[in-house]
């Protein structure tokens, strides 16, 4: 299966793991790149030694390429970037942020850059920052998103009129039906979260993964639009911030109600009332925890089963 995607990643196919908090350490990363995906370790709930032992790990438990996921917006970011150098990571994944702050420097170090975006405009400016592809994100995603909200299958049409550079669909897609429509709207690959959420090996609580199998449409929604808009299952705590906009509160009321740590009490700690729940509206497709390379495995085979019914048309 030779693509853009697979070539610069150097795997066999082109499916990318999300790098998601709290969910995304060196077990799942190292399960989808020796599965033949590009596995990523989720930096942005890591502490820097944390984040150093997860790579470490990661490198004894796989031969393969993986790459880690950094939010920018997040503290430690100078050490976080000596790390991924002094470990000899060769793909970093940057989101939330300005990719012209930390891509020459990564690209200076051999290392392949993708920046995550959310509309043309954003990709039009991590092409411009010398970026090697993009992730084009939906706000079907789990996690953090567009204020847009601009659906993936719009989104990757627009994006790859405008660039020359691959893109990545994201957002959405967890299935090889999925994946085989992303491409056939002109995307390179694809990177799949809220699927391998769901996996043996996620680090994500068992209670937030029973939770994901059991989400229909409808159970998740778009918010906190002031803060970061994230996509939370529709938990107490949802609910908690529902009864505050009908207050109209100010920003500062907003931020005392989501406090900290809200995201690891949910998704690492499996508190299901009071933690913040991020999957995406993919999850409704989910029936069940399976392991990663079984998981990806999966995807593949229905990719190729239905193009094989699609081409005989």
């Amino acid at each position: 299966m030779q693509h853009n995607i697979t070539k610069l990643f150097n795997i066999q196919y082109p499916i990318v793991q999300g790098g998601m908090i709290w969910v995304s350490g060196y077990k799942l990363a190292s399960a989808v790149s020796n599965a033949g995906g590009l596995g990523l370790i989720g930096a942005g709930s890591m502490y820097p030694d944390i984040l150093r032992a997860h790579i470490q790990k990661c490198k004894k438990a796989t031969d393969k390429p993986f790459g880690v996921n950094v939010p920018m917006l997040y503290p430690d970011i100078e050490k976080i970037m000596d790390i991924i150098v002094e470990e000899e990571v060769k793909i970093v994944f940057t989101s939330a942020g300005n990719p012209k702050t930390w891509t020459s420097f990564l690209k200076e170090k051999g290392i392949t850059v993708v920046h995550v975006v959310s509309s043309v405009k954003f990709a039009l400016k991590a092409e411009a920052a010398g970026v090697d592809a993009v992730v084009c994100e939906g706000f079907e995603a789990g996690g953090h998103n567009g204020r847009e909200e601009t659906t993936t299958f719009t989104l990757i049409p627009m994006v790859k009129e405008q660039l020359k550079i691959p893109v990545i669909a994201a957002g959405g897609i967890g299935t090889g039906r999925g994946m085989l429509a992303a491409m056939v709207l002109g995307a390179d690959g694809v990177q799949i979260g809220s699927r391998f959420a769901a996996t043996e090996e996620s680090s994500a609580h068992q209670n937030f993964k029973n939770t994901i199998v059991n989400v229909k449409d409808g159970d998740t929604q778009l918010t906190l639009k002031e803060l970061a808009p994230v996509r939370l299952v529709k938990n107490k705590f949802y609910q908690d911030i529902q009864a505050l906009y009908q207050r109209n509160p100010s920003i500062e009321e907003i931020k005392e109600l989501l406090g900290r740590a809200r995201a690891k009490k949910g998704m690492f700690e499996g508190d299901l009332d009071n933690g913040e729940l991020e999957i995406g509206q993919v999850a409704g497709l989910i029936h069940e925890i399976k392991p990663a390379k079984i998981v990806l495995n999966d995807i593949v085979e229905e990719f190729n089963h239905v193009k094989s019914l699609v081409n005989s048309l």
